[in-house]
């Protein structure tokens, strides 16, 4: 019986310490939050219109105010991310799009353009980043005698599972300050907002 514990100690500090390295607290499925959470930035802002413009409704003020902070902190510390791997964001979201694509990963310069809404100026100059990493390839397309293809190389493609992987394990760690439930439901509310505007 001793013995048996003693491998029960074992294997619950393994799943701890498996838990402690993928940014999770062990035994939890998210960090219950604080019911009271002290005032922020945000509320300081909201405090200081309603007592100059009292009439104002600010209830939009608060929500947006903290979406686009998020926004721009998790922005951050998503491109450092990225840095290790030696590319920015928008080198990523290229790299991602020709991922997701069925094998070979291939798309034409106007498909990337057209899903990442970027100009036709601002693709070229990430292509051409890109093919000089080795990350992309273009050649010529054989349905299209003006057209181009891009692909995915074998280092590309390696390069773009590690980045993803390592962006999703930053957002897991900022997520996990809310539990699995208080998550789900707040994806769904913005995607219900999204859908708004």
């Amino acid at each position: 019986m001793e013995q048996e514990n003693q491998h029960t100690q074992q294997d619950q500090g393994q799943e701890q310490g498996r838990a402690r390295a993928q940014g999770q607290t062990p035994g939890r499925t998210g960090a219950q939050p604080d019911p009271t959470p002290e005032p922020d930035a945000v509320d300081a802002i909201v405090s200081q219109w309603r007592a100059v413009r009292p009439e104002l409704q600010t209830d939009a003020m608060a929500v947006f105010g903290r979406i686009y902070r998020l926004a721009r902190a998790m922005g951050d510390r998503i491109e450092k991310v990225y840095q290790r791997y030696g590319i920015g964001r928008g080198e990523f979201d290229v790299l991602a799009t020709l991922r997701r694509a069925a094998a070979p990963h291939e798309l034409s310069p106007r498909e990337l353009t057209a899903t990442l809404m970027l100009t036709t100026g601002g693709m070229t100059g990430r292509l051409d980043k890109l093919e000089r990493a080795g990350l992309v390839l273009r050649s010529p397309d054989p349905t299209d005698r003006r057209g181009l293809r891009v692909t995915l190389t074998p280092k590309g493609l390696e390069l773009v599972d590690q980045a993803v992987g390592a962006g999703l394990a930053e957002q897991q760690r900022a997520l996990a300050a809310l539990s699995g439930e208080q998550a789900e439901q707040l994806g769904e509310l913005l995607r219900t907002l999204l859908a708004a505007v």
